[in-house]
C-alpha cells in the first residue's frame, strides 16, 4: 500500500525534471573573445570593452539577460566585468556583445612587466575567459574558453 502513495509523487518529480531539461539547449553555447578595446580610464583602474562572440549551435534561439566575465592573460588574473545587456542569439547563429571590464592597477603593472621582459619576442598571449550568461534556466549558462590574442596592434594589421 505505501508504494501507491509515493507513486504519484515520483511521477510528479519526473515530470518536473523533464520540464527543466527542456530549458537548456542541446549543445553548449560557445563564447570567445572577439576584441579588446580601451575605454576611458578611471583613477588607478583601466577600463576595456571586451567584445564577446556568442555562438549558438542549436536549432532554437537562446535568450539571455545579463553577462558576467572574468579574463586571465598569460595565466594571471587580468580583469572582470558585468553587463545587464539582454539579447537573443538566433538558432545556428551568433551575436557579438560588448562588456565593460575593469582592470586593477596591479594587474596592469604585472602584465606590462611581463611584456617588457619578453621584449620583441612578444607573440600572441594566452587567455582564459570565464563567465555566465544570466537568465537562462536554473543559474544561467556558464562558459570557460581558452585561446590566444595578439596584443600588438601593428602586428595585427600586417
Amino acid at each position: 500500500m505505501p508504494v501507491r502513495r509515493f507513486h504519484p509523487v515520483l511521477l510528479l518529480v519526473m515530470l518536473l525534471l523533464s520540464g527543466c531539461a527542456g530549458l537548456v539547449p542541446g549543445e553548449s553555447v560557445r563564447v570567445s573573445v572577439a576584441g579588446l578595446e580601451p575605454l576611458q580610464d578611471e583613477g588607478l583602474e583601466a577600463r576595456f570593452a571586451v567584445k564577446l562572440r556568442i555562438q549558438n549551435p542549436n536549432d532554437r534561439a537562446v535568450s539571455f539577460d545579463g553577462i558576467s566575465v572574468e579574463l586571465e592573460l598569460a595565466d594571471k588574473d587580468f580583469g572582470s566585468g558585468v553587463s545587464d545587456y539582454s539579447g537573443t542569439t538566433p538558432r545556428f547563429g551568433e551575436t557579438v556583445v560588448s562588456v565593460p571590464m575593469t582592470v586593477p592597477f596591479t594587474a596592469m603593472v604585472r602584465q606590462l612587466f611581463g611584456l617588457a621582459a619578453a621584449g620583441d619576442n612578444v607573440g600572441p598571449v594566452s587567455y582564459r575567459l570565464r563567465g555566465r550568461l544570466g537568465g537562462i534556466g536554473l543559474g544561467g549558462i556558464r562558459f570557460d574558453k581558452r585561446g590566444k590574442i595578439d596584443l600588438q596592434p601593428e602586428r595585427r594589421s600586417r
